[in-house]
């Protein structure tokens, strides 16, 4: 495989956005509230997943395929795409308020891929460094190619598409004991592998995710009060953030694609 490309070229905003791990730790919390506010995904990832069981088993599965899609090389991401496409082809039902849903609807996966790169990108933008506009677009439209073989045809291309998409999914959207559930599970259990000294750092990061979250959906899903972001909690995490993102770990998906492609290893953190 040396050599071949992968869906997204080494000069993006994506392979720099990626190689951040508290960028997608807090990127993907963010995601997956907005995920649970929708019905139709709520129920179809509470009720046909291990997340409840095996929190931290499911989570490095979305970690390996999210750096597959970014990273791997072109051939390997289209065979694991399309083995995810067909597990989806086998899920669907009916919410409790009795609404029809499929894991492939096209609605339900451009929601799901604009709540990822959303969260993702709002990540590395507030808590690592801050990119201009223009970046910032050019991040939404490296996902293209993966949206579409994802099967997630609409998903938004530009900082503008995602807004116009989160207003149309504005009354949509809606509270549940779901996501207090899933933020209580990303809190205590031992997701990070942190000694225990350092263990309340995994709560600061979810913290971290709940403020990065739009106000709307955060009044809407009750996360206020007791789960709003305190300023420290910013400023800490802001600090971890920009740490994070000048470890070069040589295993990392990120200098091993570098390595693939005949770059640098530290090619992604000049």
């Amino acid at each position: 495989m040396a050599g071949e490309p992968a869906l997204v070229a080494p000069d993006s905003i994506s392979w720099r956005v990626f190689k951040n791990p508290l960028a997608l730790f807090v990127g993907g919390v963010a995601a997956v509230i907005l995920e649970l506010a929708e019905p139709r995904i709520r129920t179809g990832v509470w009720e046909h997943t291990t997340f409840q069981r095996k929190p931290l088993l499911r989570l490095q599965r979305t970690g390996l395929a999210a750096m597959m899609t970014v990273y791997g090389p072109r051939s390997q991401a289209e065979v694991m795409i399309a083995r995810v496409r067909r597990m989806h082809d086998r899920i669907g039902g009916l919410t409790p308020a009795g609404q029809a849903y499929r894991a492939n609807d096209p609605e339900l996966l451009d929601w799901v891929h604009a709540t990822a790169s959303f969260g993702f990108l709002q990540a590395y933008n507030t808590y690592v460094r801050k990119l201009d506009d223009a970046q910032r677009n050019r991040f939404y439209a490296d996902g293209a190619s993966s949206a579409r073989l994802y099967g997630a045809t609409g998903a938004p291309t530009s900082e503008q598409e995602v807004s116009a998409l989160f207003e149309k999914m504005r009354n949509k959207l809606e509270p549940s004991v779901t996501v207090i559930e899933f933020l209580d599970i990303m809190r205590s259990a031992p997701i990070l592998p942190l000694p225990r000294p350092l263990a309340a750092i995994q709560s600061l990061l979810v913290m971290a995710a709940i403020g990065i979250v739009p106000e709307w959906v955060r009044e809407r899903l009750g996360l206020t009060g007791r789960w709003s972001t305190a300023a420290w909690q910013l400023r800490l995490t802001r600090h971890f953030g920009a740490a994070a993102d000048r470890i070069l770990l040589q295993s990392s998906p990120a200098v091993q694609a570098c390595r693939r492609m005949g770059l640098p290893d530290d090619y992604l953190y000049r």
